[in-house]
C-alpha cells in the first residue's frame, strides 16, 4: 500500500483536497458568485421596469392625437358653455343687444337699471330691470329674441300695465327683471407645497 503525506494514505488525500476544493467553490460562491447574480437580477428586474415605461411611452405616444382631438373637442365644448354662462358681465353689449331688440321690436326702452351679483355655488346671479313701452305682440317677439341669445337670460316678475296714454301707439308698459348668469372661475391653487 502507498502512503501519502506524513505516512497518511492517499485516499485521505484525495478527501482532504476534495474538502478544500468544496470549501473553496462555497468561498468563492458566497463571495464572489452570489452578489454578482443578485446584482444582474437587480438589472434585469431594473431593465424590465424601463422597458414596460418605454412601451408605456410608445402607447401614450400613439394615443396623444387621440388625447388632442378629445382637448379640442373639450376647449370647443368650453367655448360654448362660457357663451352660455360667461365669465363676465358683458354689460354695454348686452344693453346693446337690447336695445337693438328694442329698435327692432319698436319699444321704447324706459329703464335699464344693472343690479348686484348675487353669488351662488360656481356662478353669481345678475338681474337687470327692464321697463318697456310697446305693443303686446312686440313684447312677445321681444321675449323670444331673448331666448335665442346663446347667453342664459331667464325673465322674472313680468308686470303689463295698459299703456293710459291714448295719442301713444304704444299700448302696454311691461316691467319685469332680466336674469342673467355669470360663471365664476376658481381661484388659482398656488404650485407646490406651500409652507
Amino acid at each position: 500500500m502507498q502512503t501519502g503525506l506524513e505516512g497518511k494514505p492517499w485516499y485521505i488525500g484525495v478527501a482532504v483536497g476534495l474538502a478544500l476544493a468544496v470549501g473553496l467553490y462555497l468561498l468563492g460562491n458566497s463571495l464572489l458568485l452570489k452578489p454578482r447574480e443578485q446584482q444582474i437580477t437587480n438589472l434585469q428586474s431594473q431593465r424590465a421596469k424601463l422597458q414596460a415605461k418605454i412601451q408605456e411611452g410608445r402607447a401614450a405616444k400613439q394615443q396623444l392625437p387621440r388625447f388632442r382631438e378629445e382637448v379640442r373637442k373639450l376647449e370647443l365644448e368650453l367655448d360654448r358653455l362660457l357663451r352660455i354662462l360667461p365669465a363676465r358681465r358683458n354689460t354695454p353689449e348686452l344693453l346693446r343687444r337690447v336695445r337693438t331688440l328694442a329698435e327692432q321690436g319698436d319699444f321704447s326702452l324706459l329703464r335699464f337699471t344693472p343690479g348686484r351679483f348675487n353669488d351662488k355655488d360656481f356662478y353669481s346671479e345678475w338681474s337687470i330691470s327692464i321697463n318697456l313701452r310697446g305693443t303686446y305682440h312686440n313684447l312677445a317677439l321681444f321675449f323670444d329674441e331673448i331666448g335665442r341669445f346663446s347667453r342664459i337670460i331667464n325673465i322674472e316678475g313680468l308686470r303689463l300695465d295698459a299703456n293710459r296714454r291714448g295719442t301713444s301707439r304704444h299700448t302696454i308698459s311691461s316691467t319685469f327683471s332680466a336674469k342673467t348668469f355669470v360663471y365664476q372661475e376658481p381661484e388659482p391653487q398656488p404650485v407646490g407645497g406651500g409652507g
